[in-house]
């Protein structure tokens, strides 16, 4: 997700204006969630892994079917809010403070052999953005952090004045698609030798002193998205995710993936469509032959996107993309 400045708020290229749950104050509503249940079909007695409690939408909403949800956040705030608002579903929700890709950990831990689903809603959640100290916006100055655990061992901070400035480009580059990587990189460390980094709204006026504003969108948006997903190594994690989770679908099990970035988009796609194909094919062979990781159906060809009406109502929405595959009953 962007950051939101004090004075607007951008919508390119990821969205993160996230409306309020009106069940869950400080949290985002849940995007596409029609959606997301009609393609997981919950029901009593299946069991679903949730891997982006965020403000528990998704997740009350799979609880309501009847279903069981294990439901796993990084960030302990999430954790505690949902505990309490969800508290009534008793047994049927277990949580747990991890990240998503510890996923195979957390099932044999329980003694969870399969699932009927997993669903996860990539990003950020508003009461995050909305949070000062923790770093991830410029709607308030605040310490340049933005770990979605606040555990973990490297900050925003901590990035920005130790890497090089190839490593400050590259992660520019990669992670936001920022064209002025290594003007704004080699900026960052000339402002670093005389004084260190340390708030956000610092790093942004530099960043503003080196890329002119076009638009609405401030300059230091791609910077703030790539710096958030470096920290918190979000492709690195969803790759782990999907490889571990697909593990444990069970026949006929559903895997239903949101996602907010271009990057991130494409990882699900290739990864879902990769485990779709039945044959393999090249010039070289003298025929085709089976793909043996030929696991999956693709439910959605195309990825779902949020209807106009959502998209007004949750300007979070215009970003979201998702994708739903089903495991074959024949899969190992």
């Amino acid at each position: 997700m962007d950051y939101i400045s004090s004075a607007e708020t951008a919508t390119e290229p990821e969205e993160f204006a996230m409306s309020a749950d009106p069940q869950s104050p400080g949290y985002h509503r849940p995007v596409l969630l029609g959606e997301c249940i009609a393609h997981l079909l919950p029901a009593p007695g299946k069991i679903f892994f949730e891997g982006t409690l965020g403000g528990g939408g998704h997740t009350r909403a799979l609880l309501e079917a009847g279903a069981k949800v294990i439901a796993t956040d990084q960030d302990p705030a999430a954790i505690t809010e949902a505990g309490e608002k969800l508290a009534g579903y008793g047994a049927r929700l277990v949580l747990h403070r991890a990240n998503f890709s510890e996923v195979s950990r957390i099932l044999t831990e329980l003694g969870i052999a399969s699932l009927d689903g997993a669903l996860f809603d990539l990003g950020v959640s508003s009461h995050q953005f909305d949070t000062p100290e923790r770093g991830f916006s410029l709607q308030h100055d605040g310490p340049l952090d933005a770990r979605m655990s606040p555990d973990a061992p490297q900050s925003a901070a901590d990035l920005v004045n130790t890497a090089s400035d190839e490593e400050l480009t590259r992660i520019f580059r990669e992670y936001g698609d920022e064209p002025a990587a290594w003007r704004i990189a080699s900026r960052i460390v000339r402002e670093r030798a005389l004084k260190p980094i340390t708030r956000t709204l610092q790093l942004a006026d530099l960043v503003a002193g080196v890329v002119p504003r076009k638009g609405r969108t401030h300059p230091a948006t791609r910077v703030f998205m790539a710096l958030r997903m470096a920290v918190n190594r979000e492709i690195e994690v969803l790759i782990e995710m999907l490889g571990e989770v697909t593990k444990h679908l069970a026949p006929g099990g559903r895997l239903a993936v949101i996602s907010f970035h271009s990057g991130e988009d494409r990882i699900v796609k290739n990864f879902m469509r990769e485990r779709a194909t039945e044959w393999h094919d090249r010039p070289e062979w003298p025929s085709p032959r089976r793909n043996p990781g030929h696991i999956f159906r693709l439910l959605t060809t195309r990825p779902i996107v949020a209807s106009a009406d959502e998209q007004k109502d949750n300007p979070r929405a215009r970003s979201a993309k998702l994708r739903v595959a089903e495991r074959l009953p024949h899969a190992c």
